[in-house]
């Protein structure tokens, strides 16, 4: 019996322990996927804090820098960092080049590729002394290559090596003690940087005149949100409490215009639009799209599941069905009427297509971001920072948004649609 117990208790025991490490399996598997997707993201906002010149860097970083500078003479001299003697030091350039020989004995040089060499050492061309002798060796292909000969001091000692190849280097020296040189490669030497954070790319977005887009993006995202989110609970509840002759039917043929493509109904619309002397106009990207029939479904799914005796009870006590809709249905389908909120935002924030054709390129007073973006990204082509923090810009307000928002969203999610 006892060691029936123990039995058990060892099972129990490793029940948990696999229990334990699929979780912590699943855990960092769903961390590692979530950093994936939203990595992208990450690295839209930090570019937006970016200069142009940390965009293009490599490797690349994800914070924003910034190379540190010193003032000499009244002038801001970039920093860079240098090991001299076995210590850090920081140096600045002095703009002075310098023709350097870079030295190898034959046995390290390689012919097919003589910058690939392994070097003996690199030294001022100026220093080193030609002997006038010629080291000839062949390559791989059987070909013949020629490589001088210097004479170059080495810790005090005069040893003959070979050209590999020439090349400049910069003089770097250390604005406290100009004592302290370095000769480096201004290209490739390390920059002393700091994580600083280019707020002035959102001023420079809104100098591009891009500020009046967004103005028109608020003002057509709301009206059209308002629009649709009044339309769709009168339609709501008129098809779901209110009897009248043909109500499923008109609900039905209704329900059906979703299943109509909208580049079907682009030609139709604009031709309207056309008529009204709409076009180019704000007005044509709110009116007709203030009408869903996807919304009056989903408000109509939600006031049938609302019981029927609260109705009965209100109109009892006198309540008109205005009264009833604003004061009882409303509030208890803050859910659903939060998802399509969610749902009309959305669409009308990144609309697109059809600001692009009843509005057009040229008519700028009138564009919408989305339009703006598309103009940003043609003349601020080479400035991916200033274009990424216009796309910061228009996809942060939707973020904030659906944050607000999400408790809602995630219960109209879960209860609508689920009762007919």
């Amino acid at each position: 019996m006892q060691n029936k117990n123990s039995m058990t208790q060892s099972f129990l025991g490793n029940l948990t322990w696999q229990t334990i490490i699929s979780r912590i399996f699943a855990y960092v598997a769903l961390t590692f996927f979530g950093f994936l997707m939203i990595f992208p993201f990450l690295y839209m906002i930090s570019t937006s804090f970016k200069t142009p010149d940390d965009v293009f860097r490599y490797p690349p970083a994800l914070l924003p820098y910034s190379q540190d500078s010193t003032e000499i003479d009244g002038e801001e001299l970039p920093l860079y960092d240098f090991e001299v003697d076995g210590e850090r030091v920081q140096l600045v350039s002095t703009g002075e080049n310098t023709r350097f020989g870079f030295f190898a004995i034959q046995e390290q040089i390689n012919v097919d590729d003589p910058r690939s060499s392994e070097l003996t050492i690199e030294f001022p061309l100026d220093d080193a002394v030609e002997t006038g002798n010629i080291v000839t060796l062949q390559n791989s292909e059987g070909d013949n290559e020629e490589f001088d000969v210097y004479e170059v001091t080495i810790d005090g000692e005069t040893v003959e090596l070979l050209l590999a190849y020439r090349g400049a280097k910069t003089l770097f020296v250390d604005p406290n003690n100009p004592e302290i040189q370095v000769f480096a490669v201004e290209r490739t030497a390390a920059p002393v940087e700091y994580v600083e954070f280019q707020v002035s790319n959102y001023n420079n977005f809104f100098d591009l005149n891009l500020d009046r887009s967004l103005v028109n993006t608020s003002l057509v995202t709301t009206l059209v949100v308002v629009g649709q989110l009044v339309t769709s609970i009168f339609g709501g509840y008129a098809f779901s409490r209110v009897q009248f002759r043909g109500r499923d039917t008109i609900f039905l043929v209704y329900l059906g215009s979703i299943m109509i493509p909208f580049v079907v109904l682009i030609i139709p619309i604009y031709r309207l639009m056309v008529i009204l002397d709409w076009q180019g106009q704000i007005v044509s990207l709110i009116v007709p799209w203030i009408f869903t029939a996807y919304g009056t479904f989903l408000l109509r799914q939600f006031f049938i599941s609302i019981p029927k005796e609260i109705e009965e009870a209100a109109l009892l006590d006198g309540a008109s069905r205005f009264r009833i809709l604003w004061q009882i249905f409303v509030p208890l389908s803050k859910p659903a009427i939060a998802s399509l909120a969610i749902f009309s935002f959305l669409y009308a924030w990144n609309s697109f297509l059809w600001p692009l054709l009843i509005i057009g390129e040229g008519n700028e007073t009138n564009h919408v971001l989305t339009l703006s973006l598309i103009r940003l990204s043609n003349v601020a082509a080479d400035r991916p920072n200033i274009v990424l923090t216009g796309a910061a810009i228009a996809i942060l307000p939707p973020m904030i948004i659906f944050v607000m928002a999400q408790r809602y969203f995630i219960e109209g999610v879960a209860s609508s649609g689920l009762k007919g």
